[in-house]
């Protein structure tokens, strides 16, 4: 009776640490370096939230990326920091089977304003980065990128759904 007993907690143990991984990998996707206009964004998981952080801003030859600042923030405190490692997101939540991550909040540093926003991977393995105000929506399309340290220490990514001839350098 008692092996009857341990081998039942075995059964439902595994049932749900197999769902658990497969919920955990059906928003994983999401995770991982991506391009957008003017910059290389990491998206990882913070404390169980995710967070975009600004890892390399894309400025003209002879400008240290450091030296931007987030100069058009609507808080006068925040416009010293550099624009290099702040989070773009905040609150939101995955749609199970939506792919989509619905109800949260995107920073536009470029504007200084916080908007209320959606992200969506797209069939073509983009995410659709959008960013509304009153019904009055604008988007960007971000592209996966697979980032690699090289021995000097530099990082080199290529488009992670491309051919090798997109390679880009910082």
């Amino acid at each position: 009776m008692n092996i009857h007993k341990y081998f039942v907690a075995i059964l439902i143990y595994a049932f749900f640490t197999i769902s658990i991984s497969i919920n955990a990998h059906e928003d994983d996707e999401i995770l991982g370096y991506w391009l957008t206009s003017q910059s290389i964004v990491l998206i990882k998981n913070c404390e169980g939230n995710l967070c975009a952080t600004i890892e390399h801003i894309f400025v003209e030859e002879g400008t240290d990326p450091k030296s931007i600042l987030d100069s058009n923030n609507k808080d006068k405190a925040l416009r010293e920091r550099t624009i290099i490692g702040i989070n773009l997101i905040q609150d939101f939540k995955y749609e199970k089977g939506s792919r989509s991550y619905k109800g949260g909040k995107i920073y536009d540093p470029g504007r200084g304003r916080i908007f209320k926003g959606n992200l969506n991977l797209l069939e073509n393995k983009n995410l659709k980065v959008e960013g509304c105000v009153m019904r009055i929506c604008g988007n960007e399309e971000w592209r996966a990128l697979n980032v690699s340290i090289d021995e000097d220490g530099s990082k080199s990514a290529v488009l992670k759904y491309e051919n090798e001839e997109n390679q880009l350098s910082r």
